[in-house]
This record gives structure tokens, C-alpha cells and sequence, in this order.
């Protein structure tokens, strides 16, 4: 597709290399003007993090020292481990019982035991 030079868009690209006006139409500037509504919604959305970024916010906004982030991430670490402890197994050891040398005298245990 040639450019037209008789171009009735309003604003124009301009190249990243040269910084020259482009005449052709690309496929972004086609749907603007058709009220696409994912840009609008970009849009949207870049109008709301404007407004999260506001300076006056930014100077309410609290900062820890290092000597609070320290102990702040001490108590989680203690936090984690007590979790972990609490949903540790108890009564779980094992049971050491004598070990038997005669395999037959252990068959016969086994089998004179009641039941």
C-alpha cells in the first residue's frame, strides 16, 4: 500500500529513527479513531495510576528505617517457624525394642503372643 500524501488524519506518526513525520497509516492510529474500547480502557486505567501517584501522597506515604525492616522481618521469620512447629507431628518417636539374633526364637514369640 503506497502512503497517501492527501492524508485527513489529524495527528501524524513520527519515526524513531529521524524524527520525520510518517504519512502512512498504521493499524493503532486506524482503531483510535474508530473509539476502540481497549484503548479506552488503557486509558482508564493510566488515568487511575495518575492519580495513585500523587505527590501529596507520596509525602504521607510511611518508610521503616533498616532497624525497623530488621525486626519486622525477624517477628515473620519467628511467625513462619512457630507455624511450622505447630503443625509438627507429636508423639511421633520411635519405639526401640531389643533386637533378636534368633529368627526362630522371634517366630515363636510372635506367635505365642495372645491376641
Amino acid at each position: 500500500m503506497a502512503p497517501s500524501l492527501n492524508s485527513n488524519r489529524a495527528s501524524k506518526r513520527f519515526s524513531t529513527y529521524s524524527g520525520v513525520p510518517s504519512v502512512a497509516a498504521s493499524e493503532s492510529t486506524v482503531s483510535t479513531t474508530n473509539g476502540d474500547p481497549r484503548l479506552q480502557e488503557i486509558k482508564e486505567w493510566s488515568k487511575g495510576l495518575e492519580r495513585l501517584n500523587s505527590q501529596r501522597l507520596q509525602q504521607q506515604r510511611y518508610q521503616p528505617t533498616p532497624e525497623k525492616t530488621d525486626n519486622l522481618s525477624k517477628l515473620a521469620l519467628g511467625a513462619k517457624v512457630e507455624r511450622a512447629l505447630g503443625r509438627r507431628m507429636t508423639s511421633q518417636d520411635a519405639v526401640l525394642r531389643p533386637r533378636v539374633m534368633n529368627e526362630k526364637a522371634a517366630a515363636e514369640r510372635s506367635s505365642a503372643a495372645p491376641r
